[in-house]
């Protein structure tokens, strides 16, 4: 490869023993596959910076010192971003735990995106380091190797659904209009060129006309077939509470089954960066985490079971049947329900019509890249909207964030709040509401009104991300247990506490978790109750399986009276 493509490491040190031993290490690991340059202070870099920047040549890590002369390393990196907006930014500090440590307020206000401490150990510490930030460069910016091609109707619902579902996938592609010379030519390629529905081709040659999900998810290698027909405990659901119960079930031994309607992740696969679990120092991408988890439950012998929702549960004897949507059974000695929760729809009809034409509901990973240039809005006050808006706002030029209530402290994050404030491009606005929009084939421009003043305003848009909250995915368990006035499911001591009486129907208490139906159990988003935090939804996926064990055993025990 031309030296010239190679993706760049800039060092930037006051001090030439820093400059030099960092050097060294990053050559003998990384010298074949990226070009390491050096520049002796924060100036000489900024310059070095400029000059790259006017010759479009690839900066992908730039490291830099935080204590320099005549400039910190904070300071240098926050100039250098405007240049190299892509460039992943890496601060090296003096090992020190206390708050006043630099690293602390420029990763809360997003002006760094990760750290070195000195000493560095190569081996232990910056190899692996260094390898994961030039992976995290590469995931947001090569173009070198997809996986699918897509060519679909710019505005087409279907096409924005693949989209998602490859970008939750982690799965590189290219997504062209059908109608750019881009798209016409990919459609000539194929065989296709009248096709008005999408057309996905894989890297080996394989084409999938309008695909479903279960297509896709079979070209990319997941299961989609039930093999089996009884289990030990069967799982709905694989987002983070159920990906956790199978991680902890099939590890302890029990014949496991996870069925998911979509793919995994949930929720949280579809935020761009997680910085609040534990052990995950900068952070993770939620359909990272929800990958691994996935991975992991598999390689402990969890049957995985992608796009095949369930439909009824009920009690059969001292086993449990679960029906799926093809009307097939399976039998379970436990259930754990765990479907987590949908996206809550504005309700808004010519909005709904643009669905996949520039109104998202979440999505805000798959589209961010397609957003690049334009004014986007946020709606939403939570987490989820806070995180969307601060990965669209590294593409889009403005970010407007849409928020009903009258601030953020209630339902988001401190480090999130701080950290839209301090980017340049995002704008909150609280106390409006969506009450419309415009555009006939693409979204124009969405109108909100003042919740206060009652004026309605129209404000121009190319792209619209909702995430308003959660309904719980229960209408189909309606029959079968019990759930509270919005549809959550009632486990443990809210069963007791309900004023229907034949709510439990045992002398035992319900289990900590347990629901109506005994030996049927819920954890995460699902449950009345619940905690709305992806670390919280693990713990209870963990926490169910130990129920599990106890019902199982409390199973045993009776057979061997009889």
């Amino acid at each position: 490869m031309n030296s010239q493509c190679l993706p760049i490491i800039l060092l930037v040190s006051s001090e030439h023993a820093v400059l030099s031993s960092l050097e060294d290490d990053l050559s003998r690991r990384f010298g074949n596959d990226t070009r390491i340059l050096t520049s002796d202070g924060p100036a000489p870099g900024l310059e070095q910076l400029s000059d790259l920047a006017a010759r479009h040549e690839p900066v992908a890590l730039l490291i830099a010192d935080e204590r320099m002369a005549g400039m910190t390393g904070v300071e240098f990196l926050t100039r250098a971003h405007a240049m190299h907006p892509m460039a992943k930014r890496i601060l090296l500090v003096e090992r020190d735990y206390t708050s006043a440590n630099p690293i602390v307020p420029a990763m809360t206000l997003g002006q760094i995106d990760f750290h070195l401490v000195k000493p560095w150990f190569p081996e232990r510490g910056l190899y692996p380091a260094v390898s994961e930030f030039l992976a995290s460069w590469a995931d947001m910016g090569s173009d070198d190797f997809t996986l699918f091609r897509i060519a679909a109707p710019e505005n087409s619902a279907r096409a924005y659904e693949l989209r998602d579902l490859l970008t939750r996938f982690n799965m590189p592609f290219t997504f062209h209009r059908s109608d750019s010379p881009e798209g016409i030519a990919l459609l000539d390629e194929l065989g296709y060129p009248d096709a008005r529905v999408p057309i996905v081709a894989r890297h080996d040659g394989r084409v999938l006309v309008d695909p479903s999900t279960a297509e896709i998810i079979e070209a990319l290698g997941g299961g989609t077939q039930i093999e089996g027909t009884v289990y030990d405990v069967a799982i709905v659901g694989a987002g983070p509470a159920g990906l956790s119960a199978a991680v902890y079930a099939a590890s302890e031994g029990l014949e496991t089954i996870v069925l998911e309607r979509q793919i995994s992740g949930g929720q949280a696969g579809s935020s761009s960066r997680i910085r609040n679990v534990p052990g995950f120092t900068w952070g993770i991408g939620g359909h990272d985490l929800t990958r691994r988890a996935c991975e992991q439950a598999w390689l402990f012998g969890a049957d995985m079971v992608f796009a095949q929702e369930a439909t009824s549960l009920r009690a059969a004897g001292e086993q449990l049947v679960l029906e799926v949507a093809e009307g097939r059974e399976i039998l379970a000695r436990a259930v754990v329900l765990a479907a987590g929760v949908n996206w809550r729809r504005l309700g808004i009809e010519h909005l709904e019509g643009l669905i996949g034409a520039g109104v998202f509901y979440g999505a805000a990973a798959s589209e961010a890249r397609a957003m690049r240039g334009k004014h986007v809005c946020v709606v939403g006050g939570a987490n989820s909207a806070g995180q969307a808006a601060a990965h669209l706002a590294k593409y889009a030029d403005e970010v407007t964030l849409l928020v009903r209530g009258d601030s953020l402290e209630r339902s988001m994050s401190e480090y999130l709040i701080t950290e839209l404030g301090e980017t340049p491009n995002v704008s909150v606005r609280l106390e409006v509401e969506v009450v419309d929009g415009e555009g006939e084939e693409q979204l124009e421009a969405v109108l909100v009104r003042d919740r206060a003043t009652g004026a309605v305003e129209r404000i121009p848009t190319r792209g619209m991300f909702v995430m308003i909250g959660a309904e719980p995915h229960t209408r189909w368990l309606e029959e079968s247990i019990e759930l509270d006035e919005r549809g959550f499911v009632l486990t443990g001591n809210d069963l007791l506490a309900s004023d229907d009486e034949d709510s439990w129907p045992l002398d035992r208490p319900p289990a900590l978790l347990e629901t109506s139906l005994p030996g049927v159990f819920a954890a995460g988003d699902i449950r009345h109750g619940s905690v709305k935090r992806v670390t919280t939804a693990m713990g209870e996926g963990a926490t169910v399986i130990q129920l599990v064990h106890h019902h199982l055993a409390a199973d045993q025990a009776e057979l061997a009276r009889i």
